[in-house]
């Protein structure tokens, strides 16, 4: 059991384009945001880590410089709720960390209050701000603000020596900038509803033409008159029209001289030929004559049909849009009428499709006459599927050897072993059946039945009943 298969990805070449550029923006806008987080992030750290230094030295110089009872005052005028600063007898940290970035912030403290100060830095992931084990003196905003912490936060606590032997104790934390994807969304949303509505209506424009191209390239397979495609576009689609104009001026006029050369052969034949069944009618021995006036006579009969063929292709007949059933119910209702036996499978749905009439009757003329003639009767059946539409004309006769299946589509090639010799055909039915049903731009292909008797399969291409 076959499943539907979900295309996601588009197939028109806009689409393909629109979905690329999409794809595109993403990865780059996705790309940036990693880089630029990343340095955001550590520019805001190392930015709040050197206003704590700074702060923390000129709050050192200051304690050493202003009285005792004035400590209190400046530690209650320099702290904040994220920022807390505490004279102690005993420091905050046991010891220092040894963790790169923590040695460096206590070189940078060194360098600033000299090397023989003892100072102790400590960088650890901590939702609340402590400058000793038993601190429990913090009011309750900082408290409840504590309690509900930050993910990701680290508490950066500080403990350095004062000159009167007491420990300034300080501790901040850093708020890490949040990741949040919505700025991110709402970038992307904006940059790809511009960029697909400039290349839709960029690839609307620039694909028309390959449009034009793509419905002249159909209806000149299918042997319509097409005027020259305006040469409009970028310049490889102008060159691409140009060399199809080209191409089809050249096969048009190759069309037309051929048909105009057979038509003049069949037609300048005819006279000769009369003139020779004039004079042999005038031959006393009369095995003789009667031989010579059957073969001035076949030889006519293959002229006419030349002559006839000729003048289908040069009329150009125009297509129309026609309902297929009935106009194949019609063919076969007009044999039964003569007392042939054909029958018609109609489909189980109209099938309407754009055919030349005339031109497809006389290929389904050809090969029903060829049924009724060496098959004894004629099945007609018409159906649609993937490949499009059907035409398949079955009969009951002996069939045709499986390597000459292909040589009966050869002009006036008959087969004897297979064929009645008394049928009158001279071998063009089958070309020119094939040769019309090429222009309406199908195919048409013969087999042999395993039940017994030869199918002949005319396929119109989906296309046709699309557009019908």
């Amino acid at each position: 059991m076959s499943r539907p298969a979900l295309r996601l990805w588009p197939r028109s070449l806009g689409g393909q384009l629109v979905a690329l550029l999409l794809i595109a923006l993403v990865l780059a806008q996705v790309f940036t945001l990693w880089i630029f987080a990343g340095e955001r992030r550590g520019a805001l750290i190392e930015m709040a880590r050197t206003t704590f230094l700074s702060r923390t030295v000129s709050l050192v110089r200051l304690i050493e410089t202003t009285p005792p009872q004035q400590h209190d005052e400046v530690l209650r005028a320099v702290s904040s709720p994220i920022l807390l600063f505490r004279i102690a007898d005993a420091p905050a940290l046991e010891t220092s960390g040894n963790h790169p970035a923590e040695r460096r912030l206590k070189q940078m403290l060194q360098s600033e209050l000299g090397a023989e100060r003892a100072v102790r830095v400590d960088v650890v992931p901590a939702p609340r701000l402590r400058l000793r084990r038993d601190d429990h003196d913090d009011d309750d905003d900082d408290h409840d603000r504590d309690r509900r912490g930050r993910s990701g936060a680290l508490s950066l606590t500080m403990s350095v020596a004062l000159d009167d032997g007491r420990w300034l104790n300080a501790a901040t934390r850093f708020r890490l900038p949040k990741h949040t994807i919505l700025p991110l969304l709402v970038s992307i949303g904006l940059m790809a509803g511009f960029i697909v509505a400039i290349v839709a209506v960029t690839v609307r424009r620039l694909t028309r033409p390959l449009r034009d191209l793509a419905s002249a390239a159909d209806r000149l397979g299918r042997g319509e008159d097409v005027d020259a495609i305006p040469e409009t576009g970028p310049s490889e689609v102008r060159g691409t029209i140009r060399a199809f104009n080209a191409m089809q001026d050249r096969l048009t006029r190759f069309v037309r001289d051929r048909t105009r050369m057979l038509a003049a052969i069949s037609h300048d034949l005819r006279t000769p030929i009369t003139s020779l069944r004039l004079r042999a009618e005038f031959i006393d021995d009369e095995e003789n004559r009667e031989r010579i006036i059957a073969t001035l006579d076949e030889m006519q009969r293959m002229v006419e049909a030349t002559l006839s063929f000729a003048r289908d292709e040069a009329s150009r007949e125009q297509a129309a849009r026609i309902d297929l059933g009935e106009f194949i119910d019609a063919i076969a209702e007009d044999y039964r009428d003569m007392g042939a036996t054909v029958t018609f499978t109609p489909p189980a749905t109209r099938l309407v499709t754009r055919v030349r009439p005339l031109s497809l009757k006389r290929a389904l003329r050809n090969l029903i006459d060829n049924a009724v003639r060496y098959g004894e009767a004629a099945d007609i059946a018409l159906t649609r599927d993937d490949s499009g539409l059907r035409i398949a004309v079955r009969d009951r006769g002996p069939g045709i050897p499986q390597e000459r299946l292909n040589d009966v589509f050869d002009p006036f090639v008959r087969l004897e072993e297979s064929r009645s010799e008394d049928t009158g055909g001279i071998g063009l039915g089958l070309s020119i059946a094939r040769s019309i049903v090429h222009a309406h731009g199908g195919g048409l292909a013969l087999r042999n039945r395993p039940e017994g008797g030869l199918e002949a399969c005319i396929t119109l291409p989906s296309d046709a009943a699309g557009r019908a």
